[in-house]
């Protein structure tokens, strides 16, 4: 609607609508801000009446006294109004937490993109270019031998060795040539 008014609309035309629009907005604050002032001057009269100091002494120090009373009342409900509020702000702020965790992530994450860098950029990206630090990772790893197991060593037939060891029979040679190893080496070390 208002694309429409503004192509049916000379610039002048709106340029007067807006000022009489502003001028409308800055009379309805100044009301406002009158309306405001006036309920303050009423509740003042109420809250705090004018004070006429007495002459006595004995009727001077009933008034501290009435004064402190009121002192005392104000005090009260104000920290009783501190307390409500920081009450509502607790409710207001568990609410919104719940309302985040229903509604799911309160932000996107974003796509993370595939950064190939060597160990040594990495590290100075990490901390920085004070520090050179190069990382040899092969450096630091132990030189291991293969031992190879007997059953590697022994050449033939694959075939004849599943034979052999197949069923019980097969077990039970296994059993025996390994308590014959055992007791040989035991023996004759």
């Amino acid at each position: 609607l208002l694309c429409l008014c503004r192509k049916k609309m000379s610039s002048t035309r709106r340029n007067q609508l807006k000022n009489l629009l502003l001028q409308i907005g800055e009379a309805m604050l100044e009301e406002e801000a009158q309306r405001v002032a006036e309920e303050k001057r009423k509740y003042l009269k109420q809250q705090c009446p004018t004070l006429s100091i007495p002459d006595s002494m004995q009727s001077l120090q009933e008034l501290c006294r009435k004064l402190h009373k009121q002192i005392d009342l104000v005090d009260e409900e104000r920290y009783d109004m501190e307390l409500k509020v920081k009450k509502s702000n607790k409710e207001i702020d568990d609410l919104k937490s719940k309302v985040q965790d229903l509604s799911g992530k309160y932000f996107k994450k974003p796509v993370l993109k595939r950064v190939r860098m060597s160990a040594d950029a990495m590290l100075a990206a990490l901390l920085g270019s004070k520090h050179k630090v190069s990382m040899d990772l092969r450096a630091n790893l132990k030189q291991v031998k293969k031992e190879q197991k007997e059953e590697e060593k022994q050449t033939g037939d694959w075939r004849k060795n599943i034979e052999d060891k197949a069923g019980m029979d097969g077990r039970k040679k296994m059993f025996e040539t390994e308590t014959v190893l055992h007791y040989r080496t035991n023996n004759f070390s």
